[in-house]
């Protein structure tokens, strides 16, 4: 990869046509966190299968039989739309230069990259396009796919001064070509990239696309290829790509000094037999393979491989791979960009394990470089996915299939398909802004909850739903659309935010009007991260801090975080990358920090006891509650 940039690329969109069960064209969405749900035999794996083909054709390859059977052509196409691409490239030269400017992105500024398929063929033949805004004049039209010395022939045939040119530069040779001929009749085409010099094009491509790990639901029970040994390949697969640039030095000098040897053979053989000599060339036979020099087996205490085990002891170890990717990610230790494909991950799983399961993806998802996709058909697991995030697969009677998503009918058509049932024993809603706000008062109430039993332990409290305003999961939206109408009561928990006036007053004022007891707060600080102590921050991030009520403390981690370890000022940073960073503090204040929190601590920074008020309004709730249903009639 070059080194001009980290590449932050993120899958945005598949296509899919006449593959297996999806004989017409598809396209499906993807966000950090991607959920397919459909009964069994649906097509969900198959769209995870069709991008571990596009991706590496290794765990799963294309094949004759892929070929929809109800379609009379034999062409699989399998797509990929790609955005948050990097600004600057280096292709085939070394002469950074972009993908706008060669003309390889869609209309809409995205890469788009269509792979298609032979399958007429007994090992199907694959074909890569760029499907791109593209020149179509005849002087242009075919600029990526020539080498050096053609550029250069082309440039000169249309009469172009070469004196101020850099002729090394195949990207400088073809910028000068499109600005003498102007008029590049730009339209939507396929762009090929497997002939002559787009090849070595699309080989560097491919050097700034994500990785893909998928993980199956029944993978067969062998030391090299296990649920255990892929995590560990996809680890060693990363590790690699830290060191690429000492790789590339290693095969520069292992080839120069071979193919030395090499030419002083030829010189040799030339002086007995010069014919035979001229008919032979030195040409090493494919690039080195470094991710197969190494293995790495798990074995336990008394020698017995881990994928000897249970299935249900090596999805435990999965689970805690994808966990330990988390703190990984979030500290910064990786930069290069992975897709997650987990199937079924509620396989061999007890039900709080999959809680945990979730809890890693979802947290996984959200760091840099990283998205997660999971099927599942289990009420369980899907109660407890953001419904923002739900893909919802189905057969239609002309065997094609559909998929639907971010409609609110197809929550309860998924609801009803899976069995997520709402819980009945729901007493109180809490309503807070974001997932981080959820997380900092699950972490914050147990704390509460063991120094005074009356203040709910609000995560473990089955009597309580919380909802943030980004979403909220299928189970606490399935309870919420179907109890809303019995008037349970709210908490409101807003922060006050910068600014004269806080950005929900209107909305808390028409809360507290209501007449069934609901209640909304906004913080007296900035927001929640404002009531943490500074030693649990020094604990985590081993940085002294000190900070005041309506300061913006993620900004001021991310911020020190910056000028601790790079020397490129804050400043100079895009207004992207300095989000990714703020959101990346934010959640682990939100988590690691206020897992760090004590009640002396909390005391510390919250002197007003405003958190312990929230709470205790939701405890009085809870006990009216409780009380009404104790003296509402048998039956009622």
């Amino acid at each position: 990869m070059s080194h001009l940039e980290v590449s932050n690329v993120k899958l945005k969109r598949v296509i899919i046509k006449n593959f297996r069960s999806y004989k017409e064209e598809i396209q499906i969405p993807f966000d950090n966190f991607t959920t397919f749900i459909g009964r069994n035999d649906v097509g969900k794996s198959t769209i995870l299968e069709a991008l571990e083909i596009f991706f590496n054709n290794s765990t799963v390859k294309i094949e004759q039989s892929d070929a929809c059977v109800y379609s009379t052509t034999k062409e699989v196409v399998i797509g990929c739309i790609f955005s948050d691409l990097p600004s600057q490239v280096v292709l085939d030269s070394q002469t950074p230069t972009d993908f706008a400017q060669e003309n390889l992105l869609n209309q809409n500024g995205e890469l788009e990259i269509h792979k298609v398929y032979n399958c007429n063929l007994k090992t199907p033949k694959e074909m890569v396009f760029s499907f791109a805004f593209h020149p179509s004049s005849n002087e242009t039209k075919d600029l990526i796919k020539l080498k050096n010395a053609e550029l250069k022939s082309r440039a000169q045939a249309l009469g172009i001064d070469l004196g101020n040119i850099d002729q090394r530069s195949n990207p400088t040779l073809r910028q000068a070509i499109r600005n003498h001929v102007g008029n590049l009749q730009l339209e939507e085409q396929m762009v090929p990239l497997n002939e002559e010099n787009a090849k070595a094009v699309w080989e560097s491509i491919v050097k700034f696309l994500p990785q893909y790990a998928l993980f199956q639901a029944d993978r067969p029970s062998n030391d090299e290829d296990s649920e255990v040994q892929d995590p560990m390949k996809y680890a060693i697969s990363e590790a690699i790509k830290t060191v690429e640039a000492d790789l590339l030095r290693i095969k520069e000098t292992v080839h120069s000094q071979v193919l030395a040897v090499a030419s002083r053979t030829l010189d040799k053989l030339r002086q007995m037999d010069p014919a035979l000599a001229n008919e032979l060339a030195p040409r090493f036979k494919s690039e080195p393979k470094w991710e197969g020099l190494f293995k790495l087996s798990l074995t336990s205490d008394d020698q017995i491989p881990i994928n000897k085990r249970g299935s249900g002891v090596r999805r435990l170890i999965l689970l805690n791979f994808f966990r330990a990717e988390v703190e990984r990610k979030q500290l910064g230790l990786s930069s290069s960009g992975i897709i997650y494909a987990i199937e079924e991950p509620e396989t061999a799983q007890h039900p709080n394990n999959q809680k945990m399961l979730v809890e890693a993806l979802t947290q996984l998802s959200q760091t840099d470089n990283c998205q997660v996709i999971v099927t599942t058909h289990v009420p369980g697991l899907a109660g407890l996915l953001n419904v923002e995030q739900l893909r919802f697969i189905e057969a239609l009677t002309d065997g094609n299939r559909k998929i639907t998503y971010e409609d609110v009918g197809v929550y309860k058509r998924i609801a009803d398909q899976l069995g997520v049932l709402p819980d009945s024993r729901i007493k109180v809603f809490i309503c807070v802004e974001g997932p981080h706000d959820v997380r900092f008062l699950n972490i914050i109430s147990k704390i509460l909850h063991k120094v005074n039993p009356l203040f709910p332990d609000i995560e473990n409290d089955p009597r309580i739903a919380m909802f943030h305003l980004g979403g909220s999961t299928l189970k606490d939206w399935v309870s919420s659309n179907y109890l809303s109408g019995l008037g349970i009561p709210e908490i409101h928990i807003y922060d006050r935010d910068e600014g004269t006036q806080p950005k929900y007053l209107e909305q808390c004022n028409i809360v507290n009007r209501r007449r069934n007891r609901s209640k909304a707060f906004i913080t007296e600080k900035r927001e929640m991260e404002n009531y943490l102590h500074p030693a649990a921050i020094k604990e985590v991030y081993e940085l002294d801090i000190s900070f005041s009520e309506m300061d913006d403390v993620p900004t001021l981690i991310a911020r020190a975080l910056q000028d601790r370890g790079s020397e490129q000022p804050w400043e100079e940073l895009s207004e992207e990358k300095r989000k990714k960073k703020v959101s990346r503090a934010k959640a682990r204040l939100n988590t690691e920090v206020a897992s760090r929190m004590t009640y002396e601590r909390l005391c510390e920074m919250d002197a007003c006891k405003e958190v312990e008020t929230w709470l205790g309004a939701i405890s009085v709730l809870l006990t009216l509650q409780d009380a009404h249903d104790m003296a509402a009639p048998a039956g009622e």
